[in-house]
């Protein structure tokens, strides 16, 4: 059963050096991709999903006549978790009264630092004032459950940094916080600086200790460390995530949106030009691969291991047909033995250690 729908809106005021998310800072294509994206959504046969995630890109960047379209015809599925993904130079009380009027009741706003050097340094085009005001707006306005996105690993970026900006975050009390590594991706910015060797990058064991900071400071806070990168508040777990996590279905509408559906995934073209074609002629999807038992068994567990409460053995069993440690007994009982993961009676988890290495758990 499809429970979660993800919604692109790839547009941006401008992209940041880091990002090589499928986002384009030519605007002028919002309203004939708008009207391809409702087109595209309401073909959609179903009237209900559990969650909703509208994310980019920046969909806070669409004019309000833009996102009251959506909205709209994103209204007939009335979901119980309803995300919409923001940048703080693009917030206002108008498109978050909007948001409230339809429905929406989870923002989650891009803040990544604290401090307004290292926001310029990563192409943001925020300050922190524009965060605080969002933020407050967002509250004024009825948010009650808001995550913010944060990265450490930025160049230039200290231990007091990071600590600052934990500190900060943590005053003004949101339900959720996405910490997150810099990764440098292949066609950014970044990429180039760095292999000109041009980019300041933290040494690994200082992001290691960033890593371990948020982690301790956020659980002495009262957040639950749920996922490698996600602490929330107690019932407070982006349910849209962990569909992923979980290897549950989805269906992703939009430029190069991604679906997982009776073993399949599928994505649409990245091409605006080619999706609002391929909307008009009812062909939009650019790849789709049917995935075989060991690939199903393989992202069963390597996504389920991002979860802290780890793989449960009787899901794996319902889910498959056979017991894990026929599967993978030699797997299991090598990382035990490393210190990796830990087993008990119903559930196999990473480590502390674990978490640390967890690529290598995921390879193995």
């Amino acid at each position: 059963m499809i429970n979660s729908l993800y919604v692109h809106i790839p547009f941006c005021i401008k992209k940041c050096l880091y990002c090589d998310f499928n986002s384009y800072s030519n605007n002028e294509l919002q309203d004939i991709y708008t009207n391809s994206l409702i087109n595209e959504i309401e073909k959609i046969k179903g009237k209900y999903f559990e969650t909703i995630f509208v994310g980019g890109g920046t969909p806070t960047i669409l004019s309000l006549k833009n996102l009251k379209k959506i909205l709209e015809a994103l209204n007939k599925f009335h979901a119980l978790e309803y995300t919409f993904e923001s940048n703080p130079g693009t917030i206002t009380e108008d498109n978050l009264n909007l948001l409230r009027e339809y429905g929406v009741n989870r923002l989650s706003i891009g803040l990544q630092a604290w401090q307004d050097p290292l926001l310029i340094g990563l192409g943001r085009i925020h300050s922190l004032h524009d965060f605080l005001e969002g933020y407050e707006a967002a509250r004024r306005v009825g948010f009650n459950n808001i995550n913010i996105d944060l990265m450490f690993g930025i160049p230039n970026q200290s231990m007091e940094d990071w600590i600052e900006t934990i500190e900060n975050v943590i005053k003004i009390n949101p339900e959720h916080i996405s910490s997150y590594s810099l990764i440098i991706e292949d066609g950014t910015p970044f990429k180039k600086l760095y292999d000109e060797n041009k980019l300041n990058i933290v040494e690994e064991d200082t992001e290691r200790d960033m890593y371990h900071y948020v982690i301790n400071k956020l659980k002495q806070a009262g957040y639950l460390h749920y996922e490698i990168s996600n602490f929330s508040k107690v019932g407070f777990e982006c349910k849209h995530n962990i569909t992923y996590w979980r290897l549950s279905e989805y269906l992703g509408v939009g430029a190069g949106a991604h679906s997982f559906v009776n073993n399949k995934r599928f994505s649409n073209f990245k091409s605006l030009s080619q999706y609002i074609n391929g909307v008009r002629e009812n062909n939009i999807i650019e790849e789709c691969t049917l995935q075989t038992h060991n690939d199903l068994l393989s992202e069963y567990m390597f996504l389920g291991l991002r979860m802290m409460e780890g793989i449960s053995k009787k899901d794996f069993k319902k889910r498959f047909g056979e017991d894990i440690k026929i599967i993978y007994g030699i797997e299991i009982g090598d990382l035990i033995q490393k210190g990796l993961i830990n087993e008990n009676k119903n559930n196999i988890m990473l480590t502390q250690k674990g978490i640390d290495f967890s690529n290598q758990v995921f390879v193995e």
